[in-house]
């Protein structure tokens, strides 16, 4: 059997890539390949981590007139039922798990804090991580990339509805051209839209390691974690 390539990983899944297709928020059928996928990784001897976006149901900005703290806290609530949607699919698949809400929100579950994050990853759990960074203003990219400094993570896998790092946007022009490694110097000086720069930059400054693909084909994450290369990857 082959090696897995990382230790430990922090999962990023975009909001809007988990209800891809589906009729209402969620599509459990996805959700339900995420999980195989996640469990033949854990099996792999590898400690996952997963922050979920809520694009599927809110965004801050979606806001309009509303006061900004509020609209993104409204977010961090959305991200909670997408936590909490991926932890009873993770259950039923035999995946112990927790969610760890970075706001306090007890009887749905428990307080995040690195330590604590840490020391279930070490005993074997899949930690769901919810509420973002539990900030206005801050992004769940910036959120993920936050919390893989905090619990020490080898790689950010960021799950997205695109497949990898383009020169310019491939759903608006058709010539667009997938990288498949690039720097966050390079990120910033063509003014990509691969993270928002507070993500990016907290990447450059803290040495952490990206890699971008498409969550359309769930299998996408363990080739990542196995070594494969199916997106592009992002360093310093």
């Amino acid at each position: 059997m082959n090696q897995p390539k990382y230790r430990r990983i922090l999962l990023k899944l975009s909001g809007e890539a988990l209800a891809e297709g589906a009729d209402g928020i969620l599509n459990f059928s996805i959700i339900e390949k995420i999980a195989d996928v996640i469990k033949e990784c854990t099996a792999a001897g590898v400690q996952i981590a997963v922050l979920v976006g809520a694009g599927n149901i809110w965004r801050g900005r979606q806001g309009g007139g509303m006061d900004r703290v509020r609209a993104d806290h409204m977010g961090m609530l959305a991200t909670t039922i997408n936590s909490l949607a991926l932890a009873d699919t993770f259950e039923q698949k035999g995946i112990s798990t927790c969610v760890l809400t970075a706001v306090e929100m007890q009887t749905f579950a428990d307080a995040y804090s690195a330590r604590r994050a840490r020391a279930e990853l070490e005993a074997g759990k899949v930690v769901v991580l919810g509420c973002g960074s539990g900030l206005p203003f801050f992004s769940t990219d910036t959120a993920a990339v936050l919390r893989a400094a905090e619990i020490g993570a080898d790689m950010i896998l960021m799950a997205k509805n695109i497949d990898g790092v383009y020169n310019a946007d491939p759903r608006v022009d058709p010539t667009a051209t997938r990288y498949d490694e690039i720097t966050y110097d390079e990120i910033l000086e063509q003014k990509l839209r691969a993270l928002d720069m507070s993500a990016t930059l907290m990447c450059m400054e803290n040495d952490l390691r990206c890699y971008a693909f498409a969550l359309q084909d769930p299998q996408n994450i363990y080739r990542v974690v196995m070594g494969e290369r199916v997106g592009t990857e992002m360093h310093n």
